[in-house]
């Protein structure tokens, strides 16, 4: 069993808590719009990180993390992108790979909208972390954590953390 902590759209803004709530997770998913090589740093140093790059990344970034990653994590198999859409809304550069192969789990950003959401004609649980970071038009900050066991999704929480 993994304990993970997932966020996304930081946009360089750095939050001590982010150590504090990922504490007992043993990796941390950044799903783009990191915004700075030093916060990636930081977190990479704080557990293993699992990273997208996004819209607003600059260069750095791009050469540190690719536009999309897909993996087993303990029997799941997941996709992870910044700008990705939802069920029932795919964006384009994702959708004949979910169509064709769905995975477990999808993971996006981009919206700064949280959202969890399973898709029921294609089985897969889709997490949108919403906005970790202060820049865009959201009022409360959010991050998500959750365990995966042998392919199943655990323990999902939110944390909400106010502008």
């Amino acid at each position: 069993m993994k304990r993970i902590g997932l966020l996304s759209d930081t946009h360089s803004y750095w939050d001590d808590r982010y150590l504090e709530y990922f504490e007992q997770c043993n990796e941390v998913w950044h799903a783009g719009d990191i915004g700075s090589l030093e916060l990636a740093m930081r977190l990479q140093e704080f557990r293993p990180l699992r990273a997208v790059f996004g819209n607003c990344d600059g260069g750095e970034l791009r050469r540190m993390f690719t536009r999309e990653l897909r993996w087993n994590c303990e029997g799941a198999d997941v996709l992870m992108t910044h700008i990705g859409g939802y069920p029932g809304r795919y964006d384009a550069s994702v959708r004949q790979q979910i169509y064709t192969c769905p995975p477990t789990l999808f993971i996006s950003g981009h919206s700064h909208i949280l959202k969890v959401q399973y898709d029921k004609r294609l089985g897969l649980l889709h997490i949108n972390p919403g906005a970790a970071g202060l820049q865009g038009w959201h009022q409360v900050r959010t991050l998500v954590r959750f365990s995966v066991d042998e392919g199943q999704f655990k323990d999902l929480e939110v944390i909400e953390i106010p502008r």
